[in-house]
């Protein structure tokens, strides 16, 4: 499974953040207010090994975003095991069968079930041409309902590269901004920490917690406990 998402847009101007200033020297904005420009970051992400693939951009129409969405998928399917013959065998497992996701799916053969992709449900994504590309590689798009784009984990590893790469910056073109969205990108991935439900994110967050709350996890974890 991967995610896909499109972040931004950003803008060349100073960006909030923490920074390292003399005492009694906070840090100052200029007071002009240019605009620079703006960019945006495409994102193709793993959530099982936590891998990041991204593209910035200035802009972001279909015909930026499908043929760099399609490369990006034809590179991740190459490098998937080959797939099982079509038709498939009734006792092939059921997550690998087209109807066992969708219903709207019928008539012709289709290709085994290689990937699926995770994005929201924005006209682009619904594109009867990207749509019949992506059907005939094996690969079933999945939409985040209405008010669910949360469901979609590419939007929270956009949220670590942007502050990573932009807190307390100061771009000054777009040029800035997509050069450090895609190093900080490619930093992230030389050690990129998988996405799991209960891994160790929320293990630092709940220990986190307990130091702002002035007692130890195991503390917390009583009281929680005996409340319920």
């Amino acid at each position: 499974m991967w995610c896909q998402d499109e972040a931004g847009p950003y803008q060349a101007i100073p960006q909030a953040g923490a920074s390292w200033q003399p005492e009694e020297r906070p840090a100052c904005q200029p007071h002009e207010y240019i605009r620079g420009g703006t960019a945006k970051l495409l994102t193709l992400f793993h959530p099982a090994t936590g891998t990041v693939r991204v593209k910035g951009v200035t802009n972001a129409p279909n015909a930026v975003l499908h043929p760099w969405l399609q490369a990006e998928l034809a590179d991740i399917l190459a490098a998937l095991p080959s797939s099982p013959p079509v038709p498939l065998p009734a006792d092939h497992p059921p997550r690998r069968h087209w109807e066992r996701w969708v219903s709207w799916l019928d008539g012709a053969p289709l290709p085994p079930l290689r990937l699926i992709l995770v994005w929201d449900n924005l006209v682009g994504h619904t594109s009867a041409a990207l749509l019949r590309w992506l059907t005939r590689h094996g690969v079933l798009p999945l939409y985040t309902p209405l008010s669910g784009s949360w469901l979609n984990m590419a939007e929270s590893v956009q949220r670590i590269i942007v502050r990573r790469a932009l807190a307390g910056q100061e771009p000054a073109t777009p040029d800035d901004l997509i050069g450090w969205l895609e190093e900080t990108a490619a930093g992230w991935n030389t050690a990129p920490t998988p996405f799991v439900w209960d891994g160790k994110r929320r293990e630092r967050r709940r220990r986190a917690r307990a130091r702002r709350l002035g007692g130890s996890a195991a503390i917390i974890d009583q009281f929680h406990l005996n409340v319920a």
